[in-house]
């Protein structure tokens, strides 16, 4: 039986689920969906590779097909490794234009944000971040689809680069982004101390910041929450995971308090499949999706709201995070 449950669960469903049922709430559905932390090239990198026989071809191919019909209005796109950077401009320079967008994108609002993630580079190689790098961030924030500086952060659960080297870029690139006036978006992962010094002693209160991916301490969060004031936390699909109780307890803190429901909602795809998918989509369960998608973000919604409680529901959710990444990022 072990086996077999096993097996099930290494089995990876058929393409045609990828595309997703329709939402039972019509409320929620009439919600305009707002991806404000999403990796387009991993996601369908990871597409192309689980499914070696797909249908989609490019991204712009994959953002057609799987957003069509699912009221996706924008996305973030989030670029943070160095070997990749150098493939931001084709598709920024594709979503310049309205006609671009309507055509190549289904009428989806393509921005971006660049970054560095030093703490994702080999602790040999950790000094990878340099001044090449750096000039094409730079760069990336002069082009128009271009709305914050990130990800970039400390992630102390791996140490995949020495802390010290992690502090010093993400401080380089806090320099610059403040200078600037852009939005950040800021990975942390059990770095709590550090990030919350750094922050606090090179960031203005009223920079607008959005805290990706939280799944540290709640009293971490509401310490940012209440010195910033132009802070949000990301939900992401790791709000449902029952090994993750944090993000649970931050929202319902944040609902009780007067700080209010200062969130952002994200996928972080290709990561993360909300678990409450599932329930969806019961004829694969017992198998796993191989990736997350921004038509998954209805479903982060809808767990949100049954840990917040009345009077929230799934589609005053959204509406809340879609006013808030207007107010962080610009996106409507």
């Amino acid at each position: 039986m072990g086996k077999n449950n096993k097996k099930s669960r290494n089995t990876i469903p058929p393409e045609t689920y990828l595309r997703l049922p329709p939402l039972a709430d019509a409320s929620l559905a009439a919600q305009p969906i707002i991806d404000t932390h999403t990796h387009l090239v991993s996601t369908f990198s990871t597409y192309r590779s689980k499914y070696k026989n797909g249908t989609l071809y490019d991204i712009h191919d994959f953002v057609r097909e799987m957003y069509h019909d699912r009221n996706v209005r924008a996305i973030v796109d989030v670029w943070c490794e160095a070997p990749v950077l150098q493939a931001w401009r084709e598709l920024a320079d594709s979503a310049l234009t309205a006609e671009d967008r309507a055509g190549k994108w289904g009428g989806i609002d393509y921005w971006f944000v660049m970054g560095e993630r030093s703490d994702r580079v080999h602790p040999h190689n950790a000094k990878s971040y340099n001044d090449a790098v750096e000039e094409s961030i730079l760069e990336a924030m002069a082009h128009p689809r271009c709305v914050g500086w990130g990800e970039m952060g400390l992630d102390y659960h791996y140490d995949n680069s020495p802390r010290a080297v992690q502090q010093e870029v993400l401080i380089r690139q806090l320099k610059h982004a403040v200078r600037l006036g852009k939005p950040l978006t800021i990975h942390t992962r059990e770095a709590e101390a550090d990030t919350e010094r750094i922050l606090k002693e090179h960031v203005p209160s009223d920079h607008k910041i959005h805290i990706h991916c939280f799944t540290d301490s709640p009293d971490f969060a509401q310490r940012l929450l209440q010195h910033f004031r132009n802070l949000y936390i990301g939900i992401t699909g790791v709000i449902t995971y029952s090994t993750n109780l944090n993000t649970s307890d931050l929202v319902k803190q944040m609902v009780a308090s007067d700080i209010g429901l200062r969130i952002l909602l994200e996928t972080d795809a290709p990561f993360m499949v909300p678990s409450n998918l599932y329930n969806s989509i019961p004829e694969i369960r017992g198998s796993r999706l191989p990736l997350c998608h921004t038509a998954m973000i209805p479903w982060v919604a809808e767990y949100t709201a049954g840990k917040v409680g009345d009077p929230w529901n799934a589609a005053e959710i959204m509406k809340r995070a879609n006013e808030n990444a207007k107010a962080v990022y610009g996106v409507q």
